[in-house]
C-alpha cells in the first residue's frame, strides 16, 4: 500500500457510480486520496461537504474525510483506527 496521496477531480457530472467505482479501486492500493471539486461542479462550502458524505456512504471501504478548502482529503480507515474510536 503507498503512502502518498493521490489527487482526483470531481467536475460537473458530480458523484457518479464511474466516481465510485474508480476511487474503490485507487483505494485497494493508496491510503489517502485529495479530491478537487472542479469550478464546474457548482463548488460551494456546503455542496462540498455533501459531496464528501455522498462519497462516504457509497463507497464500500470505510473512510474518513475532512474538507479543506474546496478539497476533500480522504483517508481510509484501518482495523486498527476503527478499534480507537
Amino acid at each position: 500500500m503507498s503512502t502518498g496521496a493521490v489527487t482526483f477531480q470531481i467536475g460537473k457530472a458530480g458523484v457518479t457510480p464511474a466516481v465510485i467505482e474508480q476511487l474503490k479501486s485507487i483505494l485497494e492500493y493508496h491510503k489517502h486520496i485529495r479530491i478537487s471539486a472542479l469550478p464546474a461542479s457548482g463548488r460551494n462550502r456546503d455542496s462540498i461537504h455533501d459531496m464528501a458524505k455522498t462519497l462516504v456512504a457509497r463507497l464500500s471501504i470505510p473512510c474518513e474525510y475532512r474538507v479543506i478548502g474546496f478539497t476533500i482529503a480522504l483517508r481510509k480507515c484501518t482495523r486498527a483506527l476503527k478499534h480507537q474510536k
